[in-house]
């Protein structure tokens, strides 16, 4: 087993260097105490004898590096995750977004986008899914494959079924889906309203503007100046009087940007205010 401690910090900039010349993709601001326990990770899990080899795979092997961006960006996600969040959308946020002609919603790092099922559904029982539009984005393709499809594994089923009750939700969750032999194939028309692409926070900018961008539990892999930036981006994305909700660890209070947004309840919700 390689240790991460075995993992030079200068032989990770020569990887990091390599991933970007030769792919584009920028991993130079991810938390490096993070980056280190994922290299470690993909090296047992691949049985790589050494960091060498996993540097000269990823160099040499093109179809290698999707599989390494799905490992390295970390996807843990369910539906209605931490319910209280989704009960502070239903009662607080969407009853405001409401007021909206068109709703537009980000949610970044959606990886295999079981969130997005969850906020279709939340503004469905809301009445609003039909003036919303959900923009769905990772950096990862192959999550994306998943997210389209809208089939997870049945077994999954019982935990966001308590999940989505303990959010608020009134009806029984088995009508959003259709049980086939071992999986759930979400309905089609929770997609209808649903835009799913790639998008790089790192190196993309601003493709729209939102009332609300939901980004939980991405940033606590990057480091300080990276969050400043992403943070940038979500501010120059986002509507006066519009909504930044973050995961459980994340927190725009020691941002730059932290005195143009004061936080809405217990949950990591802020809304923007009114500038001039």
């Amino acid at each position: 087993m390689l240790e991460p401690s075995i993992v030079k910090d200068e032989e990770l900039e020569y990887l990091i260097k390599d991933i970007y010349d030769l792919y584009g993709y920028d991993f130079s601001m991810y938390s490096k105490a993070s980056f280190k326990r994922r290299i470690n990770r993909i090296c047992v899990i691949d049985k790589f004898a050494s960091f060498a080899e996993l540097r000269y795979t990823i160099i040499n092997d093109q179809d290698y590096l999707k599989r390494f961006v799905e490992e390295i960006t970390v996807n843990v996600t369910e539906m209605f995750r931490d319910p209280d969040f989704f009960l502070s959308l239903r009662e607080k946020i969407l009853p405001q977004l409401g007021t909206y002609p068109l709703i537009r919603i980000w949610l970044a790092g959606c990886s295999t986008g079981e969130e997005a099922y969850s906020v279709a559904i939340l503004l469905k029982e809301a009445g609003l899914y039909d003036k919303s539009l959900i923009y769905a984005t990772d950096i990862n393709p192959s999550v994306l494959e998943t997210a389209r499809a809208g089939v997870f594994p049945l077994q999954q089923m019982k935990l966001y079924s308590e999940n989505y009750q303990l959010s608020g939700g009134k009806e029984d969750f088995s009508i959003y889906y259709t049980a086939n032999y071992d999986v759930a194939r979400f309905d089609k028309s929770l997609q209808k309203k649903m835009i799913i692409s790639t998008h790089n926070l790192v190196s993309d900018s601003s493709f729209n503007s939102f009332q609300l961008i939901i980004c939980r539990n991405v940033l606590i892999y990057f480091d300080r100046m990276l969050q400043e930036r992403v943070f940038k981006l979500f501010d120059n994305s986002l509507e006066n009087l519009g909504y930044l909700a973050l995961g459980s660890k994340e927190t725009l209070r020691f941002s730059d940007l932290g005195r143009q947004y004061h936080q809405i309840g217990d949950q990591r919700i802020w809304k923007k205010t009114e500038q001039l």
